[in-house]
Protein backbone atom coordinates (compact mmCIF):
# COMPACT_ATOMS: atom_id res chain seq x y z
CA UNK A 1 0.00 0.00 0.00
CA UNK A 2 1.01 3.37 -0.45
CA UNK A 3 0.56 6.68 1.02
CA UNK A 4 -0.26 8.41 -1.96
CA UNK A 5 -3.47 5.92 -1.51
CA UNK A 6 -4.47 7.29 1.72
CA UNK A 7 -5.57 10.45 2.99
CA UNK A 8 -6.76 11.72 6.81
CA UNK A 9 -10.28 10.62 7.21
CA UNK A 10 -9.69 7.16 4.97
CA UNK A 11 -11.10 3.79 6.54
CA UNK A 12 -9.11 0.88 6.52
CA UNK A 13 -9.12 -2.57 8.19
CA UNK A 14 -6.56 -3.54 9.69
CA UNK A 15 -6.54 -7.92 10.68
CA UNK A 16 -4.80 -8.10 14.46
CA UNK A 17 -3.37 -10.97 15.96
CA UNK A 18 -4.79 -11.62 19.31
CA UNK A 19 -4.60 -14.49 22.04
CA UNK A 20 -7.56 -15.84 24.41
CA UNK A 21 -8.98 -18.71 26.11
CA UNK A 22 -11.78 -18.04 24.53
CA UNK A 23 -12.16 -16.57 20.78
CA UNK A 24 -15.32 -14.13 20.02
CA UNK A 25 -17.75 -14.43 17.02
CA UNK A 26 -15.91 -12.07 14.64
CA UNK A 27 -12.65 -14.45 15.41
CA UNK A 28 -10.80 -16.16 11.95
CA UNK A 29 -7.98 -18.50 11.40
CA UNK A 30 -8.30 -19.64 15.26
CA UNK A 31 -6.05 -22.02 16.80
CA UNK A 32 -5.61 -23.81 19.41
CA UNK A 33 -2.74 -23.31 21.21
CA UNK A 34 -0.54 -26.67 21.51
CA UNK A 35 -1.65 -27.55 25.20
CA UNK A 36 -4.66 -26.69 24.07
CA UNK A 37 -5.96 -24.34 27.06
CA UNK A 38 -5.42 -21.04 24.54
CA UNK A 39 -6.38 -20.18 21.01
CA UNK A 40 -4.66 -17.91 18.45
CA UNK A 41 -6.68 -15.76 16.24
CA UNK A 42 -7.19 -13.06 13.79
CA UNK A 43 -10.04 -10.35 14.44
CA UNK A 44 -10.51 -7.35 11.80
CA UNK A 45 -10.53 -3.62 12.90
CA UNK A 46 -11.85 -1.16 11.65
CA UNK A 47 -10.02 2.34 12.22
CA UNK A 48 -10.00 5.35 10.43
CA UNK A 49 -6.71 7.16 9.19
CA UNK A 50 -5.94 10.02 11.68
CA UNK A 51 -2.19 11.10 9.95
CA UNK A 52 -0.18 10.06 6.60
CA UNK A 53 3.50 10.03 7.90
CA UNK A 54 6.14 9.12 5.89
CA UNK A 55 7.26 5.82 7.38
CA UNK A 56 3.23 4.79 8.03
CA UNK A 57 0.18 5.26 9.19
CA UNK A 58 -1.04 7.22 12.56
CA UNK A 59 -4.76 5.30 13.00
CA UNK A 60 -7.38 5.98 15.85
CA UNK A 61 -9.33 3.19 16.91
CA UNK A 62 -13.27 2.94 18.27
CA UNK A 63 -12.05 3.57 21.67
CA UNK A 64 -9.80 6.33 20.92
CA UNK A 65 -6.43 5.12 20.67
CA UNK A 66 -3.94 5.74 18.40
CA UNK A 67 -2.02 3.42 16.38
CA UNK A 68 1.02 3.85 14.12
CA UNK A 69 1.19 1.37 11.42
CA UNK A 70 4.02 0.71 8.54
CA UNK A 71 2.65 1.01 4.78
CA UNK A 72 4.23 -2.19 4.11
CA UNK A 73 2.07 -3.91 6.75
CA UNK A 74 0.54 -7.23 5.35
CA UNK A 75 -2.43 -6.89 7.85
CA UNK A 76 -3.64 -3.57 6.75
CA UNK A 77 -6.22 -2.63 3.15
CA UNK A 78 -8.12 -0.88 2.18
CA UNK A 79 -12.05 -1.74 2.52
CA UNK A 80 -13.82 -2.74 -0.44
CA UNK A 81 -16.49 -0.89 -1.77
CA UNK A 82 -18.92 -4.35 -0.11
CA UNK A 83 -17.20 -3.79 3.67
CA UNK A 84 -17.56 0.21 3.25
CA UNK A 85 -21.35 -0.72 3.21
CA UNK A 86 -21.54 -3.38 5.52
CA UNK A 87 -19.12 -2.03 7.86
CA UNK A 88 -20.05 1.64 7.50
CA UNK A 89 -21.60 1.52 11.36
CA UNK A 90 -17.83 0.31 12.83
CA UNK A 91 -16.35 2.70 11.15
CA UNK A 92 -19.09 5.75 12.01
CA UNK A 93 -18.71 4.94 15.78
CA UNK A 94 -14.59 5.91 15.04
CA UNK A 95 -15.74 8.85 13.42
CA UNK A 96 -17.63 10.00 15.58
CA UNK A 97 -15.57 8.92 18.60
CA UNK A 98 -13.23 12.14 18.18
CA UNK A 99 -11.35 11.84 21.97
CA UNK A 100 -8.18 13.30 22.30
Amino acid sequence: MTASKLNAGDWVIYRKQKISKSPGPRAKEVRASSGGETYQYMVDKFWVVEEVQHDGLKLRTRRGKRNTISLDDPRLRIPSWWERLLYRGRFQEVENDKET
